[in-house]
């Protein structure tokens, strides 16, 4: 089981550091506004808010892979714990408000670990 709560952990992170890929590299480009359905001009009006997002997301990349590799998986799964907790909350959050498939692509993933993490 603990295998399979850090391969999700793992998962959510690399997905998080695609989305930092999208909205801060290819927000512009034309596979970027396909993807989140913008004109050109609507993209490049938001360029420098997206790239912020994208930002967000490596950090919350970030504190899952410092969660997932810490030397005390007790403080480790603490770190995890709330980095996925706040990844369930913009997720939310963003299915609320902007697209409503955020939340499966980002909450769910994230609230399945989380379901599985308390219930070891």
């Amino acid at each position: 089981m603990e295998l399979l709560i850090n391969l999700l952990v793992l998962f959510v992170a690399i997905e998080h550091m695609g989305f930092l890929y999208l909205e801060m590299f290819l927000w512009t480009k034309a596979s970027g506004r396909k993807i989140f359905g913008n004109t050109k001009e609507d993209a490049e009006k938001t360029k420098v808010l997206a790239a912020n997002q994208g930002l967000y997301n490596g950090f919350l990349s970030a504190g899952l892979l410092w969660g997932l590799f810490y030397p005390s998986t007790d403080v480790g799964s603490q770190v995890m714990l709330f980095f996925l907790i706040c990844i369930v909350i913009a997720g939310v959050y963003g299915g609320m408000t902007a697209k409503r498939t955020i939340l499966y692509v980002q909450a769910l993933p994230a609230l399945i670990t989380i379901l599985l993490m308390i219930n070891v």
